[in-house]
């Protein structure tokens, strides 16, 4: 039985928490906004048989550190790209769902030699205000979050993501983590998403790239399939009856879509 570690690392003066377990070539996953590494647990049991698996809680989420704010989607690159040149020791798969997708595209546009692949789920490549309607999404989240706090905020959100009347346990989790949320945090790390954009890197991304995108995630499957047509080495995988939170709600799915990837990128 391979060994389960929860070490520290301190990246730009701030601890941020990893784990490890499992052997075999490094596979890096990195959650969303207002998550932690815990929201792969699912993840780590099935790919642990075959992989070296490292998750993280970026910097205000999870067990890690606040730190010094405002947050940006480059530095979360930065502090994941730390973490991997020490503890990686070759190329890594990387794994990123939502906000996590983004630091990923960001990982693989600046410092593309540290991935071996790239899996992007349910994230697009440009999060800036463009429209009225994204500025009513951005200063109506913020104002909840201000003035509702993170558990009521969380009731909100697990009524969205999970609405299945037999997801009861999955809600109720949610409800839970969010409560323990940084307040601060998350809305710095709101702000970094709202200032993010790597659409005019895609065309430089050549790191072989699946995009997973839920039926019915935030964003509709055309955007993913925007990006998949900017990036040469990019494929799209669509999961059925699917809401944002894909690896929580439909683990074996997920990671049967991304298994059959991840075996095909070791086979070349």
């Amino acid at each position: 039985m391979s060994a389960f570690h929860m070490p520290y690392d301190t990246v730009d003066d701030t601890r941020l928490h990893y784990t490890e377990r499992g052997r075999g070539a490094p596979l890096l996953f990195v959650h969303g906004l207002g998550s932690s590494s815990r929201d792969w647990a699912a993840q780590v049991d099935d790919f642990a048989k075959r992989y070296r698996v490292l998750r993280v809680d970026l910097r205000g989420h999870g067990r890690s550190e606040r730190g010094e704010g405002p947050y940006s989607i480059a530095q979360f690159a930065r502090e994941v790209a730390v973490l991997l040149r020490k503890h990686a020791h070759e190329p890594a798969h990387v794994v990123g769902l939502s906000m996590g997708g983004m630091v990923a595209l960001e990982l693989a546009a600046s410092a593309p030699r540290l991935l071996r692949s790239l899996v992007v789920v349910n994230s697009v490549a440009d999060m800036r205000l463009h429209s009225w309607r994204d500025v009513w999404f951005y200063v109506s989240r913020r104002l909840a979050v201000q003035a509702l706090g993170m558990r009521r905020v969380g009731r909100l959100l697990a009524r969205q993501l999970f609405v299945k009347p037999d997801q009861g346990a999955l809600r109720r989790t949610l409800v839970e983590r969010w409560a323990g949320t940084d307040k601060q945090a998350y809305l710095w790390s709101m702000d970094a998403i709202m200032r993010w954009s790597v659409a005019d890197r895609l065309p430089r991304i050549d790191t072989p790239t699946l995009l997973v995108s839920s039926d019915e995630d935030y964003t509709p499957v055309a955007e993913k399939r925007k990006m998949k047509a900017q990036m040469p080495r990019a494929e799209l995988a669509v999961v059925h009856d699917a809401r944002h939170a894909l690896p929580v709600e439909r683990p074996e799915a997920f990671n049967a879509v991304v298994d059959d990837f991840l075996r095909r990128v070791e086979e070349r």
